[in-house]
């Protein structure tokens, strides 16, 4: 019984890891960082200061569209 108790919540962890890591993964890959950074939201407190980094930094995708779309002074 203990066994069983053991693996089930490990599988729980996994899955609510999955959960956390896998929208993370696509929203920093979208921003232009590297999408691995999704598992510092695993981390508690770290998660929170990079949730905020994240919200008030400037992405690096959107740093490369401003510059496509002024053109070069002559």
């Amino acid at each position: 019984m203990g066994d069983l108790f053991q693996s089930t919540h490990l599988i729980i962890l996994l899955l609510i890891g999955l959960f956390i890591v896998a929208p993370f993964w696509q929203i920093f890959k979208k921003a232009g960082y590297a999408p691995a950074l999704s598992f510092l939201m695993l981390i508690p407190y770290v998660n929170l200061g990079i949730f905020l980094w994240l919200a008030f930094s400037d992405w690096p995708v959107l740093k490369k569209s401003r510059q496509q779309q002024i053109p070069p002074t002559p």
